[in-house]
């Protein structure tokens, strides 16, 4: 039990109802007796939380086809005060809805949001060449537009199956996307404070920034990592916005802080970067525990911290 999240009373998702983020935050059990409202955005949703007028928040931060969210990075790399608490992964399955049971070749126009377009790009080119794309802000909200009657510019819209079942919609085709593996990952996000209890299946997540833009300081960042048997999981470089080409690293690693090695790479990174920001030790979602290789174990620093104390600090000069 994540116990960050357990007594959590308010809490708020990239919204409207009918989101995949809607989806999501129904799959965390110690949020279930919290009250949950949506935001209007992503940054409605951390604005949120920096104000206190929520304890939690959960909005996208990578899809297993679109790749990362790049407003959720910026806002996390931003000076936030806000830390990642825990991750929800589910599937993403598509639906093409309308108000009414209208004939696929009728379809004029349809609203989604354009990464639900892009996953569903070639069925939409090949069962409705004549509709155009209406973006939107999000896959719930053509679903929200269609039933109240305001929707301007289209006619159907590809939303979950969540949202056309909340504004009572025609599901006219489900399952559509090109991708049926595709997934997105979630991240639950709370004011900064102490990572919750290490689970044996967690993840770290860091932003790093580099002293100067030069030859081998990624490589410098990997190393550090790769002595003490920390796998990367994610990294990718996201601008810092304080110049035009300066870059700070994205990144995710197997392990939770109160870990030697893990503790013992932040410090490493440290002292290789110009600053390292902590995001937050957290459960996983999903995948087996991760078991550090023999060598990088607590225990192993443990007997070398021990090795050092009595073979080098205070060895017996008679010894011998």
């Amino acid at each position: 039990m994540n116990q960050r999240l357990v007594g959590a009373a308010a809490a708020t998702f990239l919204g409207p109802y009918g989101t995949f983020a809607d989806t999501a935050r129904r799959s965390v059990p110690e949020l279930t007796e919290a009250a949950w409202v949506p935001g209007d955005s992503i940054p409605a949703v951390f604005d949120a939380i920096r104000r206190g007028d929520a304890d939690v928040g959960l909005v996208p931060i990578e899809n297993s086809v679109e790749g990362s969210v790049s407003v959720t990075l910026d806002e996390l790399n931003s000076e936030s005060g806000l830390t990642i608490l825990g991750e929800v992964a589910i599937p993403v399955r598509f639906t093409l809805a309308a108000a009414t049971a209208i004939p696929l070749a009728e379809i004029r126009a349809v609203g989604t949001h354009p990464h639900a377009y892009a996953q569903c790009r070639g069925w939409l080119s090949e069962h409705l060449p004549q509709a155009a794309n209406v973006a939107t802000l999000s896959t719930a909200a053509p679903a929200e537009q269609l039933a109240a009657g305001t929707a301007r510019g289209f006619d159907a819209a590809v939303v979950s199956a969540t949202a056309a079942e909340h504004y009572g919609l025609v599901p006219l085709v489900t399952d559509i996307g090109d991708n049926s593996e595709a997934w997105t990952r979630f991240i639950l996000v709370g004011r900064s404070g102490p990572p919750p209890a290490p689970t044996g299946n967690d993840k770290t997540s860091l932003v790093l920034f580099i002293r100067a833009n030069r030859a081998g300081a990624l490589l410098e960042i990997l190393t550090e990592l790769a002595v003490r048997g920390v796998n990367l999981t994610r990294v990718e470089s996201r601008p810092t916005r304080r110049a035009l080409g300066d870059y700070c690293f994205s990144v995710d690693l197997e392990g939770h802080v109160a870990e030697e090695r893990i503790a013992d790479a932040l410090m490493g990174l440290q002292r290789q970067c110009a600053g390292v920001r902590f995001l937050g030790s957290y459960p996983a979602a999903g995948s087996a525990p991760v078991r550090p290789a023999e060598g990088v174990r607590d225990e192993d620093y443990e007997a070398a911290r021990q090795w050092f104390q009595a073979e080098v600090l205070h060895r017996d000069s008679n010894a011998g």
